[in-house]
């Protein structure tokens, strides 16, 4: 069967507190977006993982394809599977293609072997594979809080508007993010914020990771306030980068960025 992850953006991203496991708490609005990987399972003799398109750093049995799989068949017998993820969304971009992976895999094994799993069972096998992988299980814009895995029902209306994505090629680590950051309570409520109109959340909505990240690459800062240049209603960096996105009224302009993979989209 095949199946097509998307990616997700971040609108707002307040990093909120430092936690005892050693995770940080935050707050953020998950949003789909129509940039997908290409999924496919089918029963094989052996469980095996394969990849083409962007090539995946790290050993084939550690990809989290493979194991949101083996963690499905351990609650449940499973015949052997061949997993082929033909990877099209930028990895390390804030974009949480990885985490989509696994999420679908686990959706996918579901409907594939009629399991029954409701969306909790399947969010929790999610949980366990990295703090976002969860949101994909429902995939609709949610308010995300906890680690990232926790959500809460939100209205919003982004029907009409276009998407600009401008990956520029630039790795940010997630560690070097975090080691910029100073966990602090938001100035302003992101529920609150997400119900104003949309060319008010310029003034009001923060990633907390552009500040340290924006010293560290320029490059991304300059990004971002081109798309404000070409017209975009609102742009901010996605989740730790370093994909930088813009939200347009009607369908925006060319825009032309050197060594960099853009992708437009309705929202």
């Amino acid at each position: 069967m095949n199946f097509f992850p998307n990616a997700k953006i971040n609108l707002g991203l307040n990093i909120t507190e430092k936690r005892t496991d050693g995770f940080h708490n935050l707050e953020s609005v998950f949003v789909p977006v129509l940039w997908n990987d290409e999924l496919e399972i089918i029963e094989s003799d052996q469980t095996s993982f394969v990849s083409s398109g962007i090539e995946i750093p790290g050993e084939p049995n550690e990809n989290l394809c493979l194991k949101a799989f083996y963690l499905v068949q351990s609650e449940f017998k499973l015949p052997p599977v061949r997993i082929h993820l033909k990877k099209n969304i930028p990895i390390g971009a804030g974009l949480g293609g990885g985490s989509s992976d696994a999420a679908f895999v686990i959706k996918g094994i579901n409907e594939m072997f009629e399991l029954n799993m409701n969306v909790e069972q399947m969010q929790n096998f999610a949980r366990k594979l990295g703090s976002d992988c969860a949101f994909f299980i429902k995939n609709e814009p949610v308010f995300a809080f906890g680690k990232g895995d926790e959500f809460a029902r939100i209205n919003i209306d982004l029907s009409n508007k276009y998407l600009v994505l401008v990956y520029p090629n630039v790795h940010v680590s997630t560690a070097q993010a975090y080691s910029g950051v100073k966990p602090k309570k938001p100035e302003y409520s992101l529920k609150d914020i997400i119900n104003m109109p949309i060319k008010d959340w310029r003034s009001f909505m923060k990633n907390d990771f552009e500040q340290s990240i924006f010293k560290a690459f320029p490059k991304l800062y300059r990004l971002k306030q081109d798309l404000y240049s070409s017209g975009a209603l609102y742009a901010s960096m996605s989740g730790s980068g370093s994909t930088i996105f813009g939200i347009f009224e009607g369908i925006p302009p060319r825009i032309k960025v050197k060594d960099a993979q853009i992708h437009i989209c309705k929202l």
